[in-house]
């Protein structure tokens, strides 16, 4: 039997090509959504926001930089430039985000973007069995291990996320 080459956004591909345990959640998007792409996941899928994560692109000294944190905070750029050993963060242009990802705003996954990029995931992950991520479109998320997360993406946790 002839074996096929995964399926599916490069986030799903990435996780089977790892041989790492998830669950796809998709779920039909509202355009006319007004609360966030992430909090409409959480409503949709039913589960606690604080378990959702959203993926943001960010410029630190000049180098795109991935920060994941829950959906009910907001990114501290302070917080993430420290992480990763830089003096100033700003937000990504969006079209420097999706291209640098291959992926759109509102979609973009943590996971199997086109070039990897230094990432920094909310530490709240470590409250969590799974968490949530983007699955590389609008309206599927993907539920994983905190460890795969942290693991896949090469990541570092710290504390970059406030209410």
């Amino acid at each position: 039997m002839a074996k096929h080459a995964p399926t599916g956004t490069p986030a799903l591909v990435a996780l089977a090509a790892a041989g790492v345990p998830h669950t796809a959640h998709p779920y039909e998007h509202d355009a006319s959504n007004d609360v966030g792409y992430g909090l409409e996941a959480a409503q949709v899928l039913g589960v606690p926001p604080e378990q959702v994560f959203k993926t943001l692109m960010t410029v630190v000294d000049g180098t795109l930089t991935v920060a994941v944190v829950p959906v009910t905070g907001k990114l501290d750029l302070k917080a993430l430039a420290q992480a990763v050993g830089g003096k100033k963060a700003a937000m990504a242009p969006k079209p420097d985000a999706e291209r640098a990802t291959g992926y759109v705003v509102g979609g973009i996954s943590p996971l199997g973007q086109k070039t990897a990029h230094p990432t920094v995931v909310d530490e709240t992950v470590w409250l969590f069995d799974t968490v949530l991520v983007s699955g590389g479109r609008r309206g599927l998320d993907v539920e994983l291990a905190p460890d795969d997360l942290v693991r896949l993406t090469a990541a570092t946790v710290a504390d970059i996320a406030r209410d």
